[in-house]
C-alpha cells in the first residue's frame, strides 16, 4: 500500500472531533443514569396501576439495577469485540425498543420484564461510551475537556432523573418516564452512525462464558443481597445467603482470570495501582451521591412535606454544583493539580457536604442547611469525578478498552447500590435504637435522627476512602501514557 493511499485511509477512519460526537456519546449514558431514579417518584403510579405489594414494586427498580450490574463486565468484553460503535447503537435500539414496551405494559409482569431488558440494554451501551471517548478524543486538552463535559452530564443525570420523573408523572402520567427514553435514543441512533468513528472491532478478544456466567451472578447476587438488607436487615436468610453466594462466584470468577489468554476482566485492568486506585474512589463517589439524595428524598419528603416535584428541584443545586465543577472547574485544575490531589479534595468536599446534614432535626428547613449541603456535595462530586474516569482509561490496551469502561461502570453501579442499601440500613437500625432508649420520643425524632447518623458513616466511609486513593494513585497527569509492551499482563 502506497504512503498516498495510507494518508487517505487514515483521513477516512480520522474520528470526528468537536462537540457532536460528545453529544452522542454523553446522551446515550445519560439515558441509562437516569433510569436508575426515574422511577423512583413514578413508584406509587405504576404500583397502583397493577395492584403490585409492597415487595413486588421494588421490582421495578431492582430488575433494572440487577441487569445493569450484572452484565457490564460481558457489555465491555462485547465492545472489545465487536466495535464500541456497533455495540452503543445495538445498546441504544434495545433500551428504546425496551422501554417503549415497559411503557405499553398491560400487566406488572410485562413492566418488569421491560425493565430487566433496559438494564441489559444499559450494560451494553454504557461499557462503550467511554471506550468511544478515549478513542474520539486523543489530545490532552480535548480530552480533559471532554472528559469534564461527558462527567457532568452523569453527575448532574441521576438529580435531574427525580425532576424528570417528577414533572413527567404529574404532567402526563408515570408511563412517559419510560417513553421519554425514545426521543434520548433518536439522538444516538440518528447521529452515531454520522459521528462516530467505526472503530474494527478486536477479533481475538474471546468472550469466556463461563467466567462471564461467574461475574454476572455474583454481581446479581451481590447488588441483591445489599438491595434486601435495607428492608430485611443484614441478618436476614435471603441476604446471608446472597451475599454468600455472591462471595463464592465472584472468587471463582477472579481465580479463573489468572493465566487465561481471553480474560473477561484482564487483571491489568483492576491491578494497575492507578486505576484500582481511581476504582475505589469512584465506588465512594457512587455511594456518597446515591447515599445523599436517598437520605434527602425522605427528609424532604416524609419529614418536611414536600411533594415529588418540589423534592425533585430542592436536589437540582446539587445537579448544577456537580455539572460546573466537572465541566469548568476540574478540567481547568486538572491542568496544575495531580490527580490523587484532585480527587482527595473532590471526595473531602463531598465528605464536607455530608458532615452539614448531621445538624438534620426535625425542625430543618430547606436554607440555609440543605442548599449548603447539596452544593457542596455537588462541587466535590464534580471535582472528583474527571480525574477518577481519566486515571480509570489511563493506559489501556485497545483491546481492553471496553473492559475497563466496563469495571469503572461496574465499580460506580456498586458504589450506587451500596450507598443507598447500607446508608439506609444504618438509618433503620439507629432509628429503632433510638425509639428502644428513648420511651415515648416521636418518631420524626428518632427518622431524623437515623438520618443524621447515616450521614456521619457516609462522611466517614469517604475520608477513609481518600487515603488508599492518595497513596495508590501516583500518575503525572491526567492524560494516558504511551502504553507499551510491558504494561501487557
Amino acid at each position: 500500500m502506497t504512503s498516498t493511499t495510507q494518508a487517505a485511509d487514515a483521513q477516512q477512519q480520522a474520528p470526528a472531533h468537536g462537540w457532536w460526537p460528545l453529544l452522542v456519546i454523553a446522551s446515550a449514558h445519560l439515558m441509562a443514569i437516569l433510569d436508575t431514579t426515574i422511577m423512583f417518584v413514578a413508584l406509587p403510579s405504576a404500583q397502583h396501576a397493577f395492584g403490585l405489594s409492597v415487595a413486588a414494586r421494588q421490582w421495578i427498580v431492582t430488575a433494572y439495577t440487577l441487569a445493569f450490574a450484572a452484565l457490564l463486565l460481558v457489555g465491555g468484553r462485547l465492545a472489545d469485540r465487536l466495535g464500541a460503535r456497533r455495540t452503543l447503537l445495538a445498546g441504544v435500539t434495545g433500551f428504546a425498543l425496551a422501554s417503549a414496551a415497559g411503557g405499553a405494559s398491560v400487566t406488572g409482569a410485562m413492566l418488569l420484564t421491560a425493565r430487566a431488558v433496559q438494564g441489559a440494554s444499559a450494560a451494553v451501551l454504557v461499557s462503550s461510551t467511554k471506550s468511544l471517548l478515549v478513542t474520539v478524543y486523543t489530545g490532552d486538552e480535548e480530552r480533559s475537556r471532554a472528559i469534564g463535559v461527558f462527567t457532568a452530564t452523569l453527575t448532574a443525570g441521576a438529580a435531574l432523573g427525580l425532576i424528570l420523573g417528577g414533572v413527567l408523572t404529574t404532567g402526563l402520567g408515570w408511563r412517559w418516564c419510560l417513553y421519554v427514553n425514545v426521543a434520548f435514543s433518536l439522538v444516538a441512533i440518528i447521529g452515531g452512525p454520522k459521528v462516530l468513528p467505526a472503530v474494527a472491532g478486536q477479533r481475538d478478544v474471546r468472550i469466556d462464558l463461563t467466567s462471564a456466567v461467574l461475574a454476572s451472578a455474583g454481581m446479581a447476587a451481590l447488588v441483591y443481597g445489599l438491595g434486601e438488607a435495607a428492608s430485611a436487615g443484614w441478618g436476614a436468610g435471603q441476604v446471608a445467603g446472597s451475599l454468600a453466594g455472591a462471595a463464592v462466584a465472584l472468587a471463582a470468577f477472579v481465580t479463573r482470570q489468572v493465566g487465561k489468554p481471553n480474560r473477561l476482566l484482564p487483571l491489568r485492568v483492576v491491578c494497575d495501582r492507578n486505576r484500582g486506585g481511581a476504582l475505589l474512589a469512584m465506588m465512594a463517589n457512587s455511594l456518597s451521591t446515591f447515599g445523599m439524595m436517598l437520605i434527602l428524598t425522605y427528609q424532604l419528603q416524609t419529614v418536611m412535606g414536600y411533594p415529588a416535584l418540589r423534592t425533585g428541584l430542592a436536589l437540582l443545586p446539587f445537579a448544577i454544583g456537580a455539572a460546573v465543577a466537572s465541566a469548568l472547574l476540574a478540567p481547568r485544575l486538572g491542568k496544575r493539580i495531580a490527580p490523587r490531589w484532585l480527587i482527595a479534595a473532590g471526595i473531602f468536599l463531598s465528605a464536607a457536604g455530608l458532615t452539614l446534614l448531621i445538624g438534620l432535626t426535625p425542625a430543618s428547613h430547606y436554607l440555609p442547611l440543605i442548599l449548603i449541603a447539596t452544593i457542596t456535595e455537588g462541587i466535590g462530586t464534580g471535582i472528583a469525578s474527571p480525574p477518577i474516569l481519566a486515571t480509570t482509561l489511563r493506559a489501556v490496551l485497545p483491546s481492553h478498552t471496553g473492559a475497563a469502561s466496563a469495571a469503572g461502570s461496574a465499580a460506580g453501579q456498586l458504589g450506587s447500590s451500596i450507598g443507598a442499601a447500607l446508608l439506609n440500613t444504618i438509618a433503620a437500625t439507629a432509628t429503632a435504637a433510638y425509639l428502644a432508649a428513648h420511651a415515648g420520643a416521636a418518631a420524626v425524632t428518632a427518622t431524623v435522627h437515623g438520618f443524621t447518623t447515616a450521614m456521619a458513616w457516609g462522611a466517614g466511609i469517604l475520608l477513609v476512602t481518600a487515603i488508599p486513593a492518595v497513596v495508590l494513585i501516583n500518575a503525572k497527569a491526567p492524560s494516558p501514557r504511551r502504553v507499551t509492551d510491558a504494561d501487557r499482563l
